[in-house]
């Protein structure tokens, strides 16, 4: 840990009157993530998690997104507190001047993290249904008249953290799909119908007594919702290919994920929706091996697949998720 971020912890905890700068007992830097500093705080009654945004990512590939995220990311979590209060940590402040904010520590022995139980290759207990829920609920929440939109008009930083490592540094690698990339990624830059967060991943999912609580909405803006639900789906899908033996118990939770959002859809034709999703799966896939931020976990015999997987995909969209799922089944073939 490094004196400066102790230091802006201290500061930022005082900024927000949450306690004397002196009176911090300890700072603890949390580890996994690539986009911001994050650390819990012990205040000596209680711990508290603090988050600033870094400009440059803790990625191999450069990649520098702006500061200001941090703003939407504070804004994101205070909505969707308004809509599901169970599915967001507690805020407790945000320092412009800092350009950091305060939230409820979560113990690890409260919650489990989503991600690390699909590797673990547990049963599923309902946390696809009940993300796709809860993402829907938001989505639907803000198409709202009374919604305000101040805030979440952040399309050059979504193109910096999203469309710009995921597709277009993709296209750069595969000609042959290029064309198709480029297109997902302009239409993505050209709706602007919901507030997305950018970033549903299994990995910022910590499940609470059965409800999902969503972390790290940095990329936060007015978007398409297939994204959220393409981002989503997409690791399901991968780890179904990292695990054979669950893939269709994980392909039931993609179902299960597009039953449980489907019904909060009001704003435009469902079926719409599911083919935009359907399109933009497979350049999602192939970004999470050749893009800027690859998965992990795929060993290269998979990443095989899942390239071969994705770019018959992409030339030949399916328009349903049960039709994406029989072409997943099947391998390559069309």
């Amino acid at each position: 840990m490094s004196e400066s971020f102790e230091t802006r912890c201290r500061t930022l905890v005082e900024d927000l009157g949450l306690c004397g700068a002196a009176d911090v007992v300890s700072v603890r830097p949390l580890t996994g993530g690539v986009a911001s500093d994050i650390g819990v705080v012990d205040l000596g009654d209680r711990q508290i998690c603090v988050k600033f945004a870094l400009e440059k990512l803790k990625v191999r590939e450069e990649w520098r997104a702006p500061l200001r995220r941090n703003r939407a990311e504070y804004a994101w979590l205070a909505f969707a507190a308004s809509v599901a209060p169970r599915s967001v940590p507690r805020l407790y402040g945000r320092s412009e001047r800092e350009n950091g904010f305060a939230m409820e520590f979560l113990p690890p022995d409260q919650v489990y993290n989503w991600k690390q139980a699909l590797l673990r290759a547990e049963p599923p207990a309902g946390e696809a249904a009940a993300v796709g829920g809860v993402i829907g609920r938001i989505h639907a929440a803000s198409t709202e008249p009374a919604f305000d939109r101040t805030g979440f008009e952040n399309s050059d930083d979504f193109h910096a953290l999203r469309i710009d490592p995921y597709l277009l540094f993709t296209a750069g690698r595969h000609a042959a799909v290029s064309p198709q990339l480029r297109s997902l990624a302009d239409g993505l830059a050209a709706t602007d119908r919901v507030l997305i967060h950018g970033d549903v991943s299994p990995k910022n999912i910590l499940m609470r007594t059965g409800h999902p609580v969503i972390l790290d909405a940095e990329c936060a803006t007015m978007g398409d919702p297939c994204f959220d639900i393409a981002f989503c789906l997409n690791h399901l899908v991968l780890k179904a290919v990292h695990l054979p033996e669950m893939a269709a118990v994980l392909h039931t939770e993609i179902k299960d994920f597009w039953t449980a959002y489907q019904p909060h859809v009001s704003w435009e034709d469902h079926g719409a929706l599911e083919a935009r999703v359907c399109a933009l799966l497979p350049a999602l896939m192939l970004a999470r091996v050749d893009g800027k931020s690859p998965v992990e976990y795929l060993s290269d015999t998979a990443r095989d697949h899942v390239r071969l997987l994705s770019l018959s995909l992409i030339e030949s969209p399916t328009k349903t998720l049960p039709d994406f799922l029989g072409r997943v089944d099947n391998g390559v073939e069309a």
